[in-house]
């Protein structure tokens, strides 16, 4: 297979219809709107006005509360630290901070700090620093025989 000959699969595509554009393409002049009335004028948004009663969505209640503060942590699973450390990106014989997982390439970007969960299993003895952690991956790491310190000091470091 070559670059010219690839398609997409038959189906996958559908042709746009282009309206209004003279009597023989089957929608010229109306373009099927019909004739005359609001429906058939440009900008009319009749499905969101209800005539005057209460819209839908002001009648249904309002839940829930979001937190404008909130901070967003980059998260990493054990898993994860695992891999990129038998690939040899990082050493586990070093601290693993946060910037070490920045500059490995596991997590693009800090945000609020770094955040491990337990997800996968970790092997290695890693000593772990970050900002924060569940409490599964702090007793995955102690059982495989290092240490996972959550700090806050980790993230007001940048």
């Amino acid at each position: 297979m070559k670059l010219h000959e690839l398609r997409d699969n038959p189906g996958a595509t559908k042709k746009k219809v282009r309206v209004g554009r003279g009597p023989g393409s089957g929608l010229g002049k109306t373009a099927g709107r019909g004739i005359k009335g609001q429906k058939s004028r440009s900008g009319v948004a009749l499905g969101g006005y209800e005539g005057g009663q209460m819209p839908l969505y002001q009648r249904l209640p309002k839940r829930g509360f979001v937190k404008p503060n909130r901070k967003e942590y980059a998260v990493v699973n054990l898993g994860l630290i695992q891999k990129f450390i038998d690939a040899g990106k990082i050493d586990a014989t070093a601290a693993i901070t946060e910037d070490v997982l920045l500059a490995s390439g596991v997590i693009r970007r800090k945000l609020d700090g770094v955040r491990v969960l337990a997800k996968g299993e970790i092997t290695v003895k890693a000593a772990i620093s970050v900002t924060g952690a569940s409490k599964g991956a702090v007793a995955a790491v102690e059982k495989a025989g290092g240490t996972l310190t959550v700090s806050q000091a980790a993230a007001t470091a940048e």
